[in-house]
């Protein structure tokens, strides 16, 4: 009381303001301005009256609101308090609506400060307005749940505990997780919206690597994948600045509760698998919402079915789908590396840099936020996926080759082109070896004609040189028509140096 003294005689007395008052103190000036804020609702200034002792100089700054201290009808401040929490709710509002039912009430001024003066003396905690499904606040505590391993019962891993609490109501999810890598941040996330059966507008969450790529103060970069889950959800994130607890404040508590209600609970419980921790854990959570608070009126859960549940955002129709997002170059033959295996995308953008979201049933390849190709997942490496519609004209007429469909293509030509054809891709180790070779063949029949082609064909048949070179040497020399020369048969010479088939025997 002796500071609070000071106040008033530095202020009214030797006329100071309250930046020097505050100054010549060492105290802050919200505290000096509240303190002079308190003397003018209690009518007091200097010099205080010589009767007033320290005791009744606290009564009168220091009231207690919730009882009647005039004549004026006194409002219901935790009425007023749970009203503030829901949107477009101001205490110009209540005030009206005070007014309308006790005219000869407080005036809008002595309304509001009383308020204030109650919010202060009820919970100096209290200082964060939150509104109803505005935010959801998620961390992880430092603790840890030990899982050992089912037969040899050594330690197995350290499970992660997640967090998450509605800020209007501290309504708490709690969930164990096997790390805090990306896969189990985002699957947390759509459990815990799951748990409360909506989505608030906002995510505040920490600077921790799953969820914020680049930690800044002004422009924290956010993971692609975890940016793709808010949209999904259509909510925003909103990482806490660093070395700022106070943006986190609401998680910063429920974490504390986390701590004490689940971690410190199960301390002498060995888990060996994160099922049986999970179980056990909703059980608790459940427990935990359900707890009376100590200075008001419900617990977490009734104060949830009244503020938040009614506000939060509708789910959407399907479940997230975890997918992780890559940065890849289009190779030379416009497909795409994603973990040893080739996808197509168009070949206009072979040499550019894409994006590649990855599922476990597809590929997306997106260009500037379009997405150019799909594919099914294949986990088998060094293989190629490749969508027609991707390739070239030239390329696209290429893969159509086929042997029978070439083999068809030359019976057009007549029957001996055919079975030429037929035989040269035959003599190759791979057929696909011979279809240049093929189609230069049927070509020829453009530059000498159809019937040319058909006998110089099956002159090489009875020749069976089955090659391009032979066809074309054939026709630029005019030899089609030329009839073969007869060949006698061999027959064997009788000579004495001749061994002969019984010297084998």
């Amino acid at each position: 009381m002796r500071q609070i003294r000071n106040v008033l005689r530095l202020r009214f007395a030797e006329n100071l303001s309250v930046r020097d008052t505050a100054a010549s103190l060492a105290m802050a000036r919200s505290t000096v301005s509240d303190y002079l804020n308190r003397a003018r609702v209690a009518n007091l200034s200097w010099p205080l009256p010589e009767e007033m002792d320290d005791d009744e100089l606290e009564r009168r700054l220091f009231p207690d609101v919730t009882k009647p201290t005039s004549h004026y009808p006194q409002p219901d401040y935790e009425v007023m308090k749970k009203e503030l929490a829901h949107k477009g709710v101001t205490l110009q509002l209540l005030w009206f609506e005070y007014r309308e039912e006790h005219p000869d009430g407080y005036g809008y001024s002595q309304f509001c400060e009383r308020y204030r003066i109650w919010r202060r003396h009820r919970d100096v905690t209290m200082r964060q307005d939150h509104k109803a499904g505005e935010k959801m606040f998620v961390d992880f505590p430092g603790l840890t749940i030990p899982i050992y391993d089912a037969l040899t019962l050594e330690l197995d891993f350290e499970a992660e505990l997640f967090v998450s609490v509605l800020g209007a109501s501290s309504y708490l999810y709690a969930e164990a997780l096997r790390s805090q890598e990306l896969i189990h941040w985002v699957s947390a996330h759509a459990n815990a919206f799951d748990f409360y059966g909506g989505v608030p507008e906002i995510v505040v969450l920490d600077n921790l690597k799953s969820g914020v790529t680049k930690a800044s103060r002004y422009e924290p970069e956010i993971n692609a994948t975890y940016q793709e889950v808010a949209t999904h959800y259509g909510t925003a994130l909103i990482p806490a600045r660093p070395y700022k607890p106070r943006d986190k404040a609401k998680v910063e508590a429920g974490v504390q509760l986390a701590e004490r209600w689940i971690i410190a609970v199960l301390r002498h419980r060995r888990f060996t698998s994160l099922a049986e921790l999970n179980e056990v854990i909703a059980g608790l959570v459940t427990r935990l919402n359900d707890k009376p608070f100590k200075k008001m009126e419900g617990s977490r859960a009734s104060l949830f079915a009244e503020l938040d549940q009614p506000a939060l955002r509708p789910l959407p129709a399907t479940r997230y789908e975890f997918a992780t997002w890559k940065r890849a170059k289009v190779n030379i033959d416009y497909h795409v590396e994603v973990e040893r295996h080739f996808y197509s995308v168009p070949y206009q953008l072979a040499g550019s840099v894409v994006e590649v979201r990855l599922t476990s049933t597809t590929v997306e390849v997106f260009m500037k936020s379009q997405r150019v190709a799909s594919h099914l997942r294949s986990y088998q490496r060094g293989r190629h996926v490749t969508e027609p519609a991707h390739m070239p004209d030239s390329h696209r007429r290429y893969l159509e080759w086929t042997p029978g469909r070439i083999v068809g293509w030359a019976e057009k030509n007549g029957p001996s082109t055919a079975r030429f054809v037929e035989g040269l891709l035959h003599s190759r180790p791979h057929p696909e070896q011979g279809f240049r070779s093929a189609l230069g063949v049927m070509r020829l029949a453009k530059k000498y004609s159809p019937e040319r082609l058909e006998a110089a064909c099956e002159r090489a048949l009875q020749l069976k040189s089955f090659s391009y070179k032979s066809v074309e040497s054939m026709l630029s020399h005019g030899l089609e028509q030329r009839p073969l020369r007869a060949t006698s048969p061999r027959t064997h010479v009788a000579h004495r140096n001749i061994r002969g088939p019984n010297y084998y025997q």
